[in-house]
């Protein structure tokens, strides 16, 4: 089995921890589609981040790399997604700055945007492949200026069917399922992500745990890593939106739902997708010491993991 680099965010080419593993993810965003700080914000989460951005605040997107096979992948085109493509890279090893594919959740600002620097005006790419449920796929292709990329060739669809296995490489494998959220313009799926050794689930956009036909506890057993949406700590966050219009499960109700599992089953969760308001952001937050006492973890930038 191969033997790969996993770097922390200030690791050296000297000092990059090791690990014994053909396939590894990373983190490459842990924040809410909006971004941190957050268009129009005038609380404090946002002030002092206008005037002294934090380079670790990226928006969602995990990425995969296949060292054996020489590949990588990403899952979630983000508006951070120039930055996230070169660290992939980097993390990789590998030559091509665009990966191997690209696996889309669905069709919310922050999670399919970063595909306009596929485009013409930035990158000029030449048949990327993006992974896309039916939806997804019509919805690229019959709306600018994403149609422009599918026209162009810049990128090529290639459609998924829900819980059916995708094999990448004879390591690697990705299963698409259909989770319940604001489907406007797109179905929204989470992934099963399948390595050598282990599995990870990810699911960065919810509406509520009892509104999925599937028991998230079942599903956190099969797994390794379950990356799960954490958009809102609690209700009080967002007292100016109706909640009824943004619906997610409070990390104060997913950690009462998982109270009961084992330390071992609890230490498999990794919150993620943080609102601007959400106090996890907050590395010395009382909330952020309540999760990781209680034995959940919290996703951060740059993490890596041996899969």
């Amino acid at each position: 089995m191969a033997m790969i680099l996993l770097m922390g965010s200030c690791g050296t080419k000297e000092n990059r921890p090791k690990v014994e593993s053909s396939v590894s993810l990373i983190v490459l965003g842990t924040v809410q589609d909006g971004g941190s700080p957050h268009i129009g914000c005038k609380r404090d989460c946002c002030a002092d981040l206008f005037i002294n951005p934090d380079a670790n605040r990226k928006v969602v997107s995990l990425g995969v790399v296949d060292q054996e096979f020489k590949k990588s992948y990403l899952f979630d085109a983000t508006p951070d997604m120039p930055a996230q493509l070169k660290l992939l890279k980097t993390f990789s090893g590998l030559e091509s700055e665009t990966p191997n594919g690209i696996f889309l959740t669905h069709a919310h600002i922050g999670h399919y945007t970063g595909l306009m620097y596929l485009g013409k005006e930035a990158l000029g790419a030449s048949g990327v492949a993006v992974h896309v449920m039916p939806k997804m796929k019509t919805f690229l292709e019959n709306n600018g200026p994403w149609s422009q990329l599918v026209d162009l060739k810049n990128i090529l669809l290639n459609e998924m069917e829900d819980l059916q296995e995708i094999e990448l490489t004879a390591n690697l494998k990705v299963v698409p399922f259909t989770v319940p959220h604001r489907d406007e313009f797109s179905e929204t799926v989470g992934f099963k992500i399948i390595g050598p050794n282990k599995s990870v689930l990810f699911i960065p956009d919810i509406d509520k745990w009892d509104k999925w036909q599937e028991n998230i506890i079942e599903e956190i057993h099969k797994v390794d890593y379950a990356f799960l949406d954490a958009t809102f700590f609690g209700g009080m966050e967002i007292n100016n939106r109706d909640i009824s219009e943004i619906p997610h499960p409070f990390v104060i109700e997913s950690m009462e739902l998982f109270a009961r599992l084992p330390a071992a089953e609890k230490a498999k969760i990794h919150f993620i997708h943080f609102n601007h308001t959400n106090p996890l952001l907050k590395a010395e937050s009382a909330a952020r010491k309540t999760v990781l006492e209680k034995g959940f973890q919290i996703a951060d930038f740059h993490q890596t993991f041996g899969i």
